[in-house]
């Protein structure tokens, strides 16, 4: 019997959509599988109820009995109502089973009848619940789901944890939620059974925050808004979705220096204690909400003389926190300071900036303040926060540059120079520096609206290009108008064709009108004496020659790096510093690539530039990948997905190399979602050139988790996807040795040396040495498929010494494993000793499961020589190669398993296989197929 209590749950309760909690519910939901218990506590609003009812959703099928109660503050006087909760629909079930001194009480209790209490009957009624969940569990386990502890009416409280601290092993679980400020939830954990897990629910990140509105339906908002959402609501998800209704409401967006609308709701939460102070301490907590990093001296600078002791009435109201180890005065939560703000009059507001115009000691924050206490035009207050944005600019502070470059338009006269409109766009250009591209194209295209300058206007359809991303085809429209606009003007006319040189390569998948226009632009660039323009256009047109394969690509990095420099440009992600690395990298210098991307790396940090570094941390990331640190790699990838995902920039770059990452050092079902979300995203962008590199990583992904099948699907998409875009050299994407290898695994060794020898001729002619002995490597397994075993192990033996010269540290171990299962074909011992050793040092994990696993079993993992062909028949000959190979040992007897270990397939692919045999052959079997061959021999 299962009792529920409002049990169905809605959809938005579901496990998949707990979002930002997946490892505390996967911890959770491991505690109840183990038969223990959960205690998820947490402040309000962070999303404790939430995970409960996913968590009760999702484990409660395999209770018998489930028991629900979820108290109300209103309610926590009235004496024993959870226990009626808890018990009341199952009295009937369980009451002849009790004692009748424990029936009489716990009935008294549950009605209301006979005015129990639990100082007359207390030992009765604490035995009569634990004699009670005891007789439930008798018929199958029990789980009890409370939410909000907190509430719980004391006696209902004792009476739970006495039976809780008692039930020993019966098959009893607790699923409990209690609503706590810091580490307070001893006190529910000692009332718990001992085995209880505590987990404690934290803020959720910005790009938590950012997919919960999204999911919610917020979808419009500017990232700079989601940003400020995050950082209002501390992460609280509550608080974040009320936060999003109010701004959803609204018809526009707050402009810079404006706040959020606070909604009643919140400001109800937050704001009572308000009202106990004096009218001057809640002006000098304005003053806080205000600044930026508010002291009691910068407090006492802005006039506020009795700063210490109105902080601290605040402070003893819980209004602020108190910060015993330095001189910081801090909310106790962002909202508390944004519910402050919202509420003050504009007038009281404006004194507030004010008076810190002029206390603050830093040059931007004066000018901030400045314009927040001033109304209208002043080309003098506008000047100053151009000066302001200059400066926020050099520190690498690009979002605050255009927060005040904004601001500094809004002061700006029409009639004075620069314009306005001028200002906007270097705001704008600065907010894709930063990584707001909502923002960036939102002021482009107001700036359109008006803007009848050429110059003005390409710049404006510039930051429009840019702000698409990757997502190039969406803006096809732009291309004629901005070349209009451009009309006969060198400077303007190179820096279009250089967007043209992206859209050809990223939209049309042609690297040949890719180079051809990026040559152009630079050409144009130089007549008209724009310098960056040039430098980029050049360094498109490396990178590009690069990939190609093409023999003029070290010229064109030459004409790249030569000076004048821009700064700008050297450490862009597209800039000549880029093409110099990704040289380096597909020639096999590994170390000069580590230093040259970790240089540059650290310098966009510096200068704030946010797309760049996510660019960077990736290709960082496959530096190290491919010298086999796998650890490093994989920590480096999955916080530059973790930037990407939180900057809406390079999602889907992120996600390749991330899969990638995962594949080598992590988690393979990680891996092969990823892959898969990126081969998504760039189909959904129209992304010619990652799609290859996606469909590359999940092709990989599929090859570790034994889907041979499945990687040569995957990869031979790859080989079109490449010869169509004019790509060449294999150290590329270095997916030929891969799709070879599974080839191999799926009976094809023909077409895998097809795919050697065509890759092996582009390695030759570039001299891509690493790439030479992944394809030896490769072409040993070819040869070991066809027999020749000792060749097969000359050739292994001298792929592995080549790759551990080279520093490929993970492609030396790939090559080591191979021979370690060609070995174990010759009688006698085999040891995977050496193979795991290396993959150990590469902290290679899914790679040393392998190894563990083929060591394990004592059988090869790679396919031995194909065995004895099959007689030839009508019925076989319609077969493909793997199915008559698959065939043929069922024939011989070999099991499902058998069958994958000794062909390198998995099971799986093993049964979808004979089904397919079953289907041509017309039978229902492997019985038949061994009747099939006894008929044959028979002949």
């Amino acid at each position: 019997m299962t009792v529920r209590r409002d049990f169905q749950e809605s959809a938005r309760c579901r496990p998949d959509l707990v979002i930002g909690r997946d490892e505390l519910f996967t911890a959770a939901r491991d505690q109840l599988s183990r038969g223990g218990s959960v205690l998820l506590h947490g402040p309000a609003g962070i999303g404790k109820s939430t995970v409960l009812r996913a968590l009760a959703a999702d484990y409660g099928e395999s209770a018998r009995t489930v028991l629900r109660c979820s108290a109300t503050e209103s309610e926590s006087h009235l004496p024993f109502l959870a226990l009626a909760d808890l018990f009341g629909l199952v009295l009937d079930e369980i009451s002849d089973r009790l004692p009748a001194a424990q029936r009489t009480a716990l009935e008294s209790a549950l009605t209301g009848r006979g005015e129990s209490t639990l100082q007359r009957d207390g030992l009765a009624l604490r035995l009569a619940v634990l004699s009670a969940l005891r007789a439930l569990a008798a018929a199958g386990p029990v789980l009890v789901v409370a939410d909000d502890l907190q509430w719980l009416d004391s006696a209902s409280a004792e009476l739970l944890g006495f039976a809780a601290r008692r039930l020993g092993d019966t098959p009893v679980q607790l699923l409990c939620a209690v609503r706590t400020e810091g580490q307070e939830y001893d006190r529910h954990l000692r009332a718990s059974p001992p085995d209880t897990l505590a987990v404690r629910l934290n803020p959720l990140s910005r790009a938590q925050v950012s997919v919960l509105l999204d999911h919610r339906g917020y979808t419009d908002l500017p990232r700079s808004t989601v940003r400020e959402i995050h950082r209002t609501s501390g992460g609280n998800p509550l608080f974040a979705l009320e936060l999003g209704r109010a701004l959803g409401e609204r018809p526009t967006a707050p402009r810079p220096g404006e706040p959020l609308p606070v909604p009643t709701s919140l400001r109800d939460l937050v704001l009572s204690r308000l009202d106990m102070l004096s009218d001057e301490a809640r002006r000098t907590l304005l003053v806080v909400s205000a600044g930026a990093r508010p002291t009691l001296t910068l407090l006492h600078a802005a006039g506020r003389e009795n700063a210490e002791a109105e902080t601290a009435q605040a402070a003893a109201l819980g209004l602020l926190a108190t910060e015993p180890e330095g001189p910081a005065v801090r909310f106790a939560h962002p909202l508390i300071s944004a519910a402050l703000y919202a509420e003050a009059p504009a007038r009281e507001r404006r004194a507030a900036h004010a008076a810190l115009s002029t206390a603050a000691s830093d040059p931007i924050e004066r000018a901030r303040h400045l314009a927040l206490s001033t109304t209208g035009t002043d080309p003098e207050v506008a000047a100053r926060l151009a000066e302001a944005a200059a400066l926020a600019r050099d520190r690498g502070a690009p979002s605050v540059a255009a927060s005040l470059g904004l601001l500094a338009a809004r002061h700006t006269p029409a009639d004075e120079g620069p314009a306005p409109d001028e200002r906007r766009l270097q705001a704008a250009e600065d907010a894709i520096t930063a990584g707001e591209v909502d923002l960036a194209r939102d002021v482009a295209r107001e700036v359109l609206t008006r803007a009848t300058a050429p110059a003005e206007r390409v710049r404006a359809w510039m930051v429009v290009i840019e702000a698409a991303g990757q997502a190039l085809g969406d803006v096809d429209t732009v291309y004629p108008q901005v070349l209009a606009d451009a009309g006969d003007d060198p400077g303007l006319l190179a820096r279009v064709h250089y967007q043209l040189a992206w859209r050809g390569l990223v939209v049309e998948g042609d690297f040949a009108e890719a180079r051809q226009q990026a040559a152009h632009a630079a050409e144009l660039a130089a007549r008209g004496e724009d310098r960056r323009a040039e430098l980029m256009a050049l360094s498109f047109q490396a990178s590009t020659e690069i990939l190609m394969g093409h023999p003029d690509a070290p010229a064109t990095i030459k004409r790249a790096l030569k000076e004048p420099q821009d700064p700008y440009v050297a450490c862009h992600h597209n800039g000549a510093g880029m093409a110099r690395f990704r040289w380096l990298l597909m020639s096999d210098q590994l170390p000069e690539a580590r230093s040259t991307i970790t240089a540059l790396l650290r310098e966009v940090r510096r200068r704030g530039m946010v797309e760049s570094e996510v660019h960077f941390q990736r290709f960082l990331a496959d530096t190290e990948l491919r010298s086999g640190h796998c650890g490093r790699a994989l920590d480096l990838a999955r916080e530059s997905l973790r930037l990407a995902r939180d900057s809406g920039i390079g999602l889907g770059a992120s996600a390749m190399l991330t899969a990638l990452a995962e594949a080598s050092g992590g988690d393979v079902d990680r891996a092969l979602a990823l892959a898969r979300e990126a081969v998504d995203r760039a189909e959904e962008d129209g992304d010619q050139m990652y799609l290859s590199r996606a469909l590359a990583a999940l092709g990989y992904a599929q090859l570790v988790a034994g889907d041979a099948a499945g990687a040569v699907g995957s990869l031979r998409q790859v080989r079109e996807l490449e010869q169509g875009l004019g790509i060449t050299d294999p150290a590329r994407g270095r997916w030929q040795g891969d799709l070879a290898e599974a080839l191999v695994r799926v009976g094809e060794p023909g077409e895998a040396q097809d795919v050697i020898d065509v890759a092996r001729e582009h390695a030759l002619r570039l001299g891509r040495e690493s790439v030479l002995a992944v394809l030896d490597r490769a072409e040993a397994l070819v040869r070991a498929a066809q027999g020749d075993q000792e060749g097969a192990v000359a050739r292994l033996t001298s792929a592995q010494d080549r790759l551990a010269e080279l520093g490929y540290g993970l492609e030396e171990a790939r090559a080591a494993f191979a021979l370690a299962r060609l070995r174990s074909r010759r009688p006698g011992p085999t040891s995977y000793d050496e193979a795991a050793r290396l993959f150990r040092r590469c902290r290679a994990l899914p790679w040393l499961r392998q190894v563990d696993a083929a060591a394990a079993e004592g059988v090869p993992a790679d396919p031995p020589a194909p065995p004895a062909p099959v007689p030839a028949s009508d019925a076989l000959e319609g077969l493909a190669s793997m199915e008559r190979q698959v065939a043929a040992l069922v024939m011989e007897g070999a099991t499902n398993r058998e069958i994958a270990a000794r062909l390198f397939i998995s099971v799986k692919t093993v049964e979808a296989t004979l089904t397919r045999v079953y289907r041509k052959l017309g039978i229902r079997s492997r019985v038949d197929i061994v009747r099939l061959a006894a008929g044959r021999h028979a002949k």
